[in-house]
């Protein structure tokens, strides 16, 4: 029989969402996805322990910034020679509202897969979907250095995107779902709203169909998923980014996985590009986006300190150590 997981590579482009990269290989996915969050899981597993501690050697004396970066890389190339396509890596979460300071951070990482021979189209730079992120990654992409912008819960920051001409977005399904379920409390029904009913799914799914309906070329990588069924209810995204956790139960199960996602027969002319002003009104508006934004920024920047407290540790280690 065939499993979930071939099933679903036949409509849908699989990702691996961690930075664990001798785990991902048993799945064969075509990209993966990292983040502050997963390489500070990753670092401190016993077995890539030596490649923080080798990688922080070797770049002794450099800005602390630099160092980061360096392990961060020295990951995605790693994980590069497990996937066929491409990786991404994030600038810290902390330059979320700093486009220039982005700019400087996203130049630097792309600037060290280039020196390691990594090809510009095998690496995606991931940026928080600020109003300031979106206007760094316009930059970007117009240089050549193809971004993922991540952290995007509202139609208006899928707008912005579009409009930017990014590459590629991670709306993010399972922190919608968990905003929603917490906001119904005792009134959420679980199985009334599994599914293509799941509000993360249908957040996703609308912005599948506008991209689609209006000639939009970015990509949508649907992100953070709780269960396999919001995967499920997706087939047919142009990418869908997986935990490993999920990965497995897709590849133990043989039910039939359908594609549920078709494009439109007929498309439409863009629409007007947002200007800042409707941009950050209309994300003020939506109450769950504009809390889950402001959370996963937060949540990825305490992450990013806590990479930065073990790199410390390295540093302050004797150099023979």
């Amino acid at each position: 029989m065939t499993s979930q997981l071939a099933q679903l590579k036949a409509h849908t482009t699989v990702v691996a969402d961690t930075g664990d990269f001798r785990l991902m290989a048993q799945f064969a996915p075509q990209d993966a996805t990292t983040n502050p969050s997963l390489i500070l899981k990753a670092v401190q597993k016993p077995e890539y322990a030596p490649l923080l501690a080798d990688t922080v050697a070797a770049h002794r004396g450099a800005a602390h910034a630099d160092i980061v970066d360096e392990v961060l890389v020295r990951f995605g190339l790693e994980i590069l020679k497990v996937v066929p396509g491409r990786v991404s890596t994030e600038v810290d979460a902390r330059l979320s509202f700093d486009t220039a300071a982005t700019l400087v951070r996203a130049r630097h990482i792309m600037g060290l897969y280039e020196a390691a021979g990594v090809p510009r189209s095998r690496v995606l730079i991931k940026v928080a979907a600020t109003w300031e992120g979106i206007q760094a990654a316009r930059v970007l992409e117009a240089e050549g250095i193809h971004t993922n912008l991540t952290l995007l819960f509202a139609f208006a920051q899928a707008r912005a995107c579009a409009d930017a001409g990014v590459q590629l977005i991670s709306p993010f399904v399972g922190r919608i779902y968990d905003w929603h379920k917490k906001s119904a409390g005792a009134q959420w029904d679980e199985a009334a709203r599994a599914g293509e009913n799941d509000p993360g799914v249908q957040s996703v799914a609308r912005i599948w169909r506008y991209y689609k309906q209006h000639g939009v070329r970015t990509e949508v990588m649907g992100a953070s998923f709780r269960n396999v069924g919001q995967i499920t209810a997706l087939a047919g995204c142009d990418l869908l980014t997986i935990s490993p956790e999920l990965l497995a139960q897709l590849q133990a199960s043989d039910a039939a996985l359908p594609r549920l996602l078709t494009p439109p027969t007929s498309t439409e002319a863009p629409e007007a590009p947002l200007s800042e002003a409707d941009f950050r009104y209309q994300l003020n508006e939506d109450a769950m986006a504009t809390e889950k934004l402001a959370e996963g920024i937060r949540l990825f920047a305490a992450d990013a300190a806590k990479l930065d407290a073990l790199i410390d540790a390295q540093l302050a280690a004797p150099a023979s150590a």
